[in-house]
């Protein structure tokens, strides 16, 4: 099964290069629950076209059979256009094909941010490990890491919320209708991976229409 895995953009002056990079944990991650990661470069997406309009992306998406997406952690939504974009049409292609999302970090905000909701600036929730309060039957670590200075404000109403932090910040969301979730932390950067979130992942991917 092929998982997209979307990209960080980071501008390097000293070179002059602007790349697109994701932290090789995430990319063995999704290999050793047996998956197939392919990572989107942002370059193809065209700021001066809209959404629906984007062709560079038309095509490469239709040259793959997708069977997942990862919305990965990395930049501040608003600061780099073309990641934006990217992750948007992402998105409005995995609608239209109920194809399974997993928001990681900032990918969780993105989920969110396209539903309508806003973010609000955090604290206390930069490089730390803290614990989890889930919702329902819901099955998470009973902690994780946290490396973001946003959080949700408001959990769109076409999700719920499934976990939160102690200081009752929203950690993860689930959509109510669509096989997207979002999490806040990083799976891939666990010490020990977990089994929790990696038998998650896999029934997120492998659920039936």
């Amino acid at each position: 099964m092929n998982i997209i895995i979307t990209q960080r953009v980071d501008k390097i002056k000293e070179y002059n290069e602007i790349r697109d990079s994701v932290d090789q944990r995430l990319i063995n991650w999704v290999s050793e629950i047996g998956f197939n990661p392919i990572t989107l470069p942002n370059s193809l997406a065209e700021i001066d076209r809209k959404i629906n309009d984007q062709l560079k992306l038309d095509q490469w998406m239709s040259s793959l059979k997708i069977n997942g997406i990862i919305l990965s952690g990395g930049n501040n939504i608003g600061d780099i256009k073309e990641r934006d974009i990217t992750e948007t049409y992402l998105l409005k292609y995995a609608e239209t094909n109920e194809i399974p999302v997993l928001g990681i970090c900032r990918g969780m905000q993105m989920l969110a941010v396209y539903d309508g909701a806003k973010l609000k600036k955090v604290s206390n929730h930069s490089n730390v490990i803290h614990a989890l309060t889930t919702f329902s039957d819901t099955n998470f670590p009973s902690s994780v890491n946290s490396y973001h200075d946003f959080s949700i404000a408001n959990c769109p109403d076409s999700y719920k919320i499934t976990a939160t932090s102690l200081d009752n910040e929203i950690e993860a969301i689930s959509h109510r209708h669509l096989p997207w979730e979002g999490w806040m932390w990083h799976p891939e950067r666990d010490d020990e991976i977990s089994h929790i979130n990696s038998d998650r992942f896999k029934k997120l991917i492998c659920y039936e229409k």
